[in-house]
């Protein structure tokens, strides 16, 4: 892909069920960014990354992701380029598989491996184990796998098919606050790798938007409230917008906390 053409470029994007679930959403991203998601709890988020994968059929605009645009490209095949990383993939792996093999799937694009690993399949997925600081975990079956873990091994999985995006749709859920942290200081790692992919993240929780990430787009109601440079975006005011409340943010080092104001006639 040339360095000109955009990661992803949507334009007009409208996605309409019984309801309208996005409207009027353009966004560009472009080679050397990594973009946060930001937005409340139906905001339209996973929806977004959804239709960026091809799971969701766009009503109107216009979807290009990686030079392929929707409508004019077997999308089945543009997921091989696409990392994703979510919870529903995390409850779909076996429990009895080991870690290994749930890495070395990712190059199949199937969940649950069968039949006998190729040595380069094998070799592969050696090195992604490293790079996701799993290694230790080889033989490890799914079900004793720290849920933090299991996340690593996601994006490991998602790594093997060599993606030029990795998407990951709220990826700290669930974790406790030590899982998180840990899980954070990986992603700033892997985000900072040279040659590595272009990382989308989804989230609720400014807490997640870790240093290496360079852009923000802000969702409300299934709109574009705001989409830019992470410095510029997250403020106070934009976020009190942003989730319909008196917010304050504060910086620390280059990570964020959010505090909320108490409600009117409310006594702490």
């Amino acid at each position: 892909m040339p360095d000109s053409t955009p990661v992803i470029a949507v334009s007009g994007l409208k996605v309409e069920r019984e309801i309208v679930i996005l409207d009027g959403v353009s966004w560009r991203v472009e080679r050397g960014q990594h973009w946060a998601i930001l937005g409340a709890n139906g905001a339209g988020k996973t929806a977004l990354l959804s239709t960026l994968t091809g799971y969701l059929a766009p009503t109107a605009g216009t979807v290009t992701v990686l030079g392929e645009t929707y409508g004019r490209a077997d999308w089945r095949a543009l997921r091989t380029r696409v990392g994703l990383v979510s919870s529903s993939i995390r409850q779909m792996v076996p429990g009895h598989e080991t870690a290994l093999a749930t890495v070395a799937s990712g190059r199949r694009a199937m969940l649950g491996l069968w039949g006998r690993l190729k040595a380069e399949e094998r070799r592969q997925a050696l090195e992604i184990l490293s790079q996701v600081e799993a290694a230790h975990l080889i033989e490890r079956p799914w079900r004793f796998i720290s849920q933090g873990e299991q996340q690593r091994l996601l994006i490991g999985r998602a790594l093997m098919a060599r993606p030029a995006l990795l998407t990951l749709d709220e990826p700290c859920a669930g974790l406790d606050p030590v899982a998180r942290e840990h899980f954070l200081d990986f992603l700033e790692r892997l985000a900072g790798a040279e040659s590595g992919p272009t990382l989308v993240l989804v989230t609720h929780h400014v807490e997640e938007i870790v240093p290496s990430f360079s852009h923000v787009l802000m969702l409300r109601g299934g709109q574009v409230l705001a989409a830019g440079l992470k410095q510029q975006l997250l403020t106070s005011k934009r976020l009190s917008q942003l989730f319909g409340a008196a917010v304050q943010l504060h910086r620390n080092d280059g990570r964020f906390t959010l505090r909320v104001a108490p409600a009117p006639g409310v006594v702490l």
